[in-house]
């Protein structure tokens, strides 16, 4: 898989350490990141998952944030859809760790689904003031929404979903948006581009990503995803790729 990404032009990867749970999962990405020096990780707890977050847990992601490969904290936030946790836990648990992340002095991955007004209050009250911005994670909202991110600082990161023929008013969005505030992701192994629907995603894929964004933007994919490489290591503060060619880069993924 990882070859596959290489071969396809994938020049970096940030690895979501969120996982499936936080009794075993907070710490997922950062084993492929101290393998690989082209992929940096996340730690934090899933909104699906607040309700069993603990102390301890906290405890663990706090310790976790100084670790070298730990780039943001995340993804973390708010999830209506599924209600896996109730509301006030995932509210309580959001704030709880951009507290951490605001004491780390990292940014922050957000997952928001059908929440965005809460989500949005909870921004502005609680991290705008950081300066410390973040990453919209798989964005799926508007384009007044994502204007709120951008003045809090945040990068609107665009996943294969753009790629669907229903999901035109994502287009529409990413067509307005400063180029130099957007990312691509695959959110693998969820939500694989239209071409191979029903198949488990990969990072490679984040190709058609970037084509869709040069469609909806009428530029070159070499152009898009050339930018989106520069806007990711711009934010985090990364040095360029050297002696190759940075083609694209993939955020996302559980």
């Amino acid at each position: 898989m990882l070859d596959r990404a290489r071969e396809a032009g994938v020049r970096t990867v940030l690895a979501i350490g969120s996982g499936t749970s936080p009794e075993e999962r907070v710490d997922a990405a950062i084993p492929f990141a101290e393998q690989y020096d082209w992929i940096y990780a996340t730690v934090g707890v899933h909104p699906h998952d607040a309700k069993a977050a603990t102390d301890e847990h906290f405890a663990q992601i706090e310790k976790l944030t100084h670790h070298p490969r730990v780039i943001a904290i995340g993804e973390m936030g708010l999830d209506y859809y599924y209600d896996h946790s109730p509301r006030a836990v995932q509210q309580q648990v959001f704030r709880r760790q951009l507290a951490q992340a605001r004491a780390a002095k990292l940014p922050v991955v957000i997952h928001c689904r059908d929440a965005w007004a809460d989500c949005l209050d909870i921004l502005e009250s609680d991290w705008k003031p950081s300066g410390l911005g973040g990453i919209f994670h798989c964005f799926t909202a508007t384009l007044d929404e994502a204007r709120r991110g951008l003045d809090m600082n945040f990068m609107i990161s665009f996943a294969a979903n753009i790629t669907y023929p229903k999901m035109q008013l994502l287009r529409d969005v990413a067509r307005e948006l400063p180029i130099d505030r957007i990312l691509t992701e695959t959110d693998s192994p969820f939500l694989s581009p239209q071409s191979r629907r029903g198949k488990r995603n990969e990072p490679a894929n984040v190709v058609e990503v970037a084509q869709a964004l040069a469609t909806v933007r009428n530029l070159p994919r070499d152009e898009i995803a050339a930018q989106t490489a520069a806007n990711f290591r711009g934010f985090f503060g990364l040095n360029p790729v050297r002696g190759v060619p940075e083609l694209n880069q993939e955020s996302g993924g559980n």
